[in-house]
């Protein structure tokens, strides 16, 4: 029941009917209640369905604005979005191998602008990183070559000889320059040679031959870039030619030219100045070591010609001071066609000796022939030596050329002269004298052109006393005599030569032999060779063949030689200073004039040896 709340007030309630209809009742008071209450009752279903219809469109209205909102805010969101992700994808793939922002700007707004700045902002780190990256390989290039500079100044100084000095440089200059053809120059002390370096090769050139370079190389001062007109075969590889132009390093050392490397550039050079500083650099803290090394092979260059000058010339072994007498004589007489006699015992090298006068000769190009005048009966040799025309006697089937015929314009060397006969002697005077001469059995006179020497193991003037040779032929024959001495009067050639054979058939059997022991150079000093150099020959061979290990034992010599005689003895003993000059020169020969060897050999001080070369006036012999 609905009733008022008070007498002034009344009261709404919402009620429910049995059939589930709404209604809303009001019970107010009339006259403060006196008048009693009034009760209205109002049905709400007329206004529910319309309450339910705004009720629908209003959520159809707001349902469709969301969505609206909704797809508008996506797109809009998708817009602003899409364009980041963008950027953010290519910012990830952005690393130290890929400074590249594959991204273009969409549009002025505040995303295209943010493009913009991270494609500048890459930019300048992809510069950045190249000038680091260029700065590292700079740093590291100068690093190397501190490096490989230092080591170079350090190390230099332990290299042997100017050759491994020069191999040195040039192996650690290919290290810093891209240029690898290098030649290096060394100019010697007194500028009679050069030293060339190039190609792996160490060759050396002598005055005159380089004139044009040297003067081209003093006028320079510092790295220059010359014509590559002034340099030329043999003196630099064959590459230059193809040169744009060749840079040249001049070192000087006490104000005078020492070396000078030389770096053939192409036309796409890429040879940094910084490289062609340090190579200067280093040249240059070099030079005092390069002058060292270089006065050193001067100095080895001098022992070794002195070596090969006493020691061999042309095949013959020998550093005796008659033997270098001999050798100079040679060369003296060698460009000349001037008859020469040989003589000297059996076995000394009087053929050696001819061949060398050839081999050196004018006429080394054309005929040597060899005439062993003893190895033919009186009845051939004037048809060995002149030949001899068809049916000139007995069994002369065809006609036959001499041997003198056979040596035109070259050399006859006719050995053991001696033993020409006497009718033969006729004819070969006349030889020597016009130089024509007739086939035996023939009329027809020949010419030649030949240059004789002669050989003989006799004492000619004395067979000229005796009948034996025609004087007139020895005068002509004699014109330049040549005297052999026999081994046992130069007995420091002895192991000279003795190794020398011993090196020499070694290699022709095979075997590793090295040496003499002590005991069979002894023998070998004390045995009188009576067959001279031949002999000598002969018995190393015999030593070389017998031999089991690396040297040879005295037991490997011939039987003749392990009981040895005592030397032979000519003329007068002399007296006993004669004898003590003669002993000091023997043992400073024997030892290469080393005295302090020479003194132990003798078993005096060096301070005696000193007194006694004074006393007697003996001093090392004189190579010219």
């Amino acid at each position: 029941m609905n009733t008022p709340r008070d007498n002034k007030r009344g009261n709404l309630k919402r009620i429910v009917t049995d059939e589930n209809d709404y209604y809303l009742d009001i019970a107010w008071p009339i006259f403060s209640g006196k008048a009693g209450v009034l009760r209205i009752g109002l049905s709400e279903k007329p206004n529910q369905s319309q309450i339910a219809k705004l009720w629908i469109q209003m959520s159809v209205f707001t349902l469709g604005i969301l969505l609206l909102a909704i797809v508008v805010s996506f797109l809009f969101i998708t817009r602003i979005t899409r364009p980041l992700s963008a950027l953010a994808e290519a910012a990830e793939n952005i690393d130290e191998k890929n400074l590249v922002l594959e991204l273009e700007p969409a549009g002025q707004d505040e995303v295209g602008r943010l493009t913009s700045s991270l494609n500048h902002m890459v930019t300048r780190i992809r510069d950045y990183m190249q000038r680091i990256e260029q700065d590292a390989l700079e740093l590291d290039r100068a690093h190397r070559q501190t490096r490989i500079s230092f080591e170079i100044i350090q190390k230099i100084g332990a290299q042997a000889n100017l050759k491994d000095v020069s191999s040195y440089l040039m192996r650690k200059f290919q290290e810093i320059m891209v240029c690898s053809e290098l030649v290096l120059f060394i100019f010697g002390s007194n500028r009679d040679s050069l030293f060339v370096f190039s190609e792996g090769e160490f060759r050396t050139f002598h005055k005159n031959s380089f004139d044009t370079i040297l003067a081209v190389l003093s006028r320079l001062d510092g790295i220059t870039f010359v014509k590559k007109n002034s340099f030329t075969p043999p003196l630099v590889p064959d590459s230059f030619h193809s040169a744009a132009q060749i840079a040249a390093f001049p070192v000087y050392h006490e104000n005078q030219l020492l070396c000078s490397l030389l770096v053939p550039c192409p036309g796409n050079c890429h040879c940094e100045t910084k490289e062609l500083e340090v190579i200067n650099l280093i040249l240059n803290h070099s030079s005092g070591v390069i002058k060292r090394a270089l006065l050193h092979e001067e100095e080895m260059l001098h022992i070794q010609r002195h070596i090969d000058v006493t020691r061999e010339y042309c095949g013959i072994v020998g550093k005796d001071t008659q033997m270098q007498a001999i050798y100079k004589l040679i060369e003296d007489i060698a460009p000349t066609d001037t008859t020469v006699l040989i003589q000297g015992e059996s076995g000394t090298g009087k053929e050696l000796v001819a061949g060398a006068i050839h081999s050196q000769s004018l006429r080394k190009h054309l005929p040597f022939i060899v005439i062993n005048c003893s190895a033919y009966p009186a009845t051939l040799i004037e048809t060995e030596l002149f030949g001899h025309e068809k049916g000139a006697f007995t069994g002369a089937v065809r006609q036959k050329a001499g041997r003198f015929e056979q040596a035109h314009e070259g050399t006859v060397f006719l050995d053991e002269i001696a033993e020409i006969p006497p009718s033969a002697q006729i004819k070969l005077l006349r030889v020597l004298q016009s130089k024509k001469f007739e086939r035996v059995g023939g009329e027809r006179t020949l010419s030649v052109d030949v240059r004789i020497l002669a050989a003989t193991n006799k004492d000619l003037l004395q067979e000229v006393k005796d009948g034996n040779f025609r004087e007139d032929l020895f005068y002509r024959i004699n014109v330049i005599p040549i005297h052999l001495p026999p081994l046992r009067k130069r007995r420091n050639d002895i192991p000279l030569q003795a190794r020398y054979f011993m090196g020499r058939f070694a290699a022709e059997q095979g075997k590793n032999i090295q040496e003499f022991s002590s005991e069979a150079m002894r023998r070998l000093l004390d045995y009188s060779w009576p067959g001279n150099v031949r002999e000598l020959e002969n018995s190393v061979e015999h030593a070389v063949v017998l031999a089991k290990g690396h040297r040879i034992e005295v037991t490997d010599l011939p039987s003749a030689l392990h009981y040895p005689s005592s030397p032979a003895k000519t003329g007068s003993q002399g007296t006993i200073l004669e004898n003590e000059a003669k002993l000091l020169k023997e043992a400073l020969d024997e030892c290469g004039w080393n005295k302090k060897q020479a003194a132990c050999r003798l078993g005096i001080s060096r301070n005696t040896l000193y007194r006694k070369l004074r006393k007697f006036q003996i001093h090392p012999p004189t190579i010219h």
